[in-house]
């Protein structure tokens, strides 16, 4: 009867297991592609206002090497205004698709 409990109580150990090593990979994709949106949105909001890399539409970055993750931006002007809207997405697929983006506003 010991031996049985025991058994039951290593397979719910082991269940627990799964599920936290799931957890610690996705935590980890998270952080990853938290970093590389925000380090992008800091380089563009360094920029000369006229600089190239912030004329307006979507700027497709593509897989970013070494890593699983993409990375494109929009940049928009505000109407009325000599204002920038930028947004930064990072995409990257484990079990599914996911998606993180960062938002600021430029001003000249």
């Amino acid at each position: 009867m010991g031996l049985v409990l025991l058994a039951i109580g290593l397979l719910a150990i082991a269940g627990m297991q799964i599920t936290s090593v799931r957890g610690n990979f996705f935590s980890s994709n998270i952080t990853q592609a938290s970093i590389l949106a925000q380090d992008r949105l800091e380089t563009l909001r360094n920029l000369a206002f006229a600089d190239a890399a912030l004329t307006t539409g979507n700027h497709n970055e593509g897989v970013i090497p070494g890593t699983i993750f993409t990375r494109d931006y929009d940049v928009q002007l505000i109407p009325g205004t000599t204002m920038l809207n930028i947004t930064v997405r990072v995409r990257w697929r484990d079990t599914s698709d996911h998606t993180i983006s960062f938002a600021t506003v430029r001003s000249q």
